[in-house]
């Protein structure tokens, strides 16, 4: 059993790689079949209502398997080994759902046209990726997809207690990952209607899962994690006066 775990867990972070590498793709309308801007026409209004149950899919999915109550009751099911990497599967499909039957809404928004401005938005939409993916080796990229998880049960070692901890990057601010995914979203040459709709609401998601995430994690290291919010800013890598001074 301990042997399928790891299988299982190394099957599911392949899936994140082949569905981040075609995140990228999607957003940016490069070497994919189907992105943003490039699938089957439809009116705008059927666009429209079908993209926001798309992107209202995977917000309850991740949101909703993230909550502490959620993978107390799920545990009950699946072993605690793969719990992350079942998160991690659930929220792949909700995306490669997105990817396949997302409807391209073309009306442009804004579109740059000086060579500086687009070399510009193509340099922070690719920073932006950069910024998710080192964010995540800061914290434990293996522990973030499941795959320490079912490597420890693989050798029969528990899975130690949290440790709150913040490294280079979230010295600066609160959610480097977040923030790498906002700016990436946002940086394009052509902003479309559907583009836009996308960044905009994954922005709005984006805003409310922090305030769950924060509130799930002040539970789970109590002042520690409340002095930190005073110290660091949550997107904005800009300094903010703590309220309370530190020892």
């Amino acid at each position: 059993m301990r042997l399928l775990a790891l299988i299982y867990g190394l099957l599911c972070y392949a899936i994140f790689l082949g569905t981040f590498l075609y995140a990228i793709g999607f957003v940016g309308n490069l070497y994919v079949p189907r992105s943003i801007d490039i699938g089957p026409d439809a009116g705008w209004q059927a666009a429209l209502a079908i993209n926001l149950v798309l992107l209202g899919v995977f917000a309850v999915q991740h949101s909703l398997m993230a909550r502490p109550f959620f993978k107390r009751w799920w545990t009950r099911i699946v072993p605690g080994a793969i719990e992350r990497s079942t998160f991690v599967l659930f929220a792949n499909f909700a995306l490669i759902l997105l990817f396949w039957q997302w409807r391209p809404m073309l009306s442009t928004v804004w579109a740059i046209d000086h060579p500086a401005g687009i070399l510009a938005m193509q340099l922070l939409f690719w920073a932006g990726w950069l910024l998710v993916l080192v964010s995540t080796f800061l914290i434990s990229h293996a522990e973030l997809f499941g795959l320490r998880q079912v490597w420890l049960n693989f050798r029969a070692r528990p899975f130690p207690d949290p440790v709150f901890k913040t490294p280079f990057l979230y010295g600066l601010v609160r959610h480097p990952i977040y923030l790498g995914f906002i700016i990436a979203f946002w940086a394009t040459p052509v902003m479309t209607f559907g583009h836009l709709l996308f960044a905009g609401a994954t922005t709005l998601y984006t805003l409310i899962a922090i305030q769950l995430e924060e509130r799930d994690l002040i539970r789970m290291f109590g002042d520690s994690y409340r002095n930190y919010r005073k110290r660091v800013s949550m997107l904005a890598p800009v300094p903010r006066r703590a309220r309370d001074k530190q020892p």
